[in-house]
């Protein structure tokens, strides 16, 4: 299933425009990375759930450089991003996107809830 997600799935949500978008440093290449995710703005913080954990390679992208950026609405926010291994991850999903959540609790192997906190006045 990972593999179909990067090789397909990826590919076509990071051209749509409304897609929300996380942007991470390459930890070995220094590189920008964009993935798709869902999640929920909540005052000067975005919020999301990783379904695979820190097995995905943008949470260890966060785990090596916490300075992200997420695009919102076609508009870019830099951020600093908080893993948060004490949150309820299932119970956080409640409070987001339904069908991104549902997708994340059918295929999530790993849940791990992501906060960014939005700088303020960024785009």
């Amino acid at each position: 299933m990972t593999a179909f997600q990067r090789h397909v799935g990826n590919p076509i949500l990071r051209r749509s425009p409304f897609q929300v978008l996380l942007e991470t440093t390459g930890r070995k290449s220094g590189l920008p990375r964009r993935t798709p995710i869902g999640g929920r703005r909540v005052g000067d913080e975005f919020w999301f759930v990783s379904e695979f954990g820190e097995k995905s390679q943008y949470i260890r992208n966060i785990q090596a450089d916490p300075s992200v950026r997420v695009r919102l609405r076609g508009r870019w926010y830099h951020g600093v991003a908080h893993l948060e291994p004490g949150d309820d991850a299932r119970a956080r999903l409640a409070a987001l996107p339904r069908l991104n959540s549902a997708a994340v609790r059918v295929l999530g192997t790993d849940l791990l809830t992501v906060r960014v906190e939005l700088s303020p006045g960024s785009r």
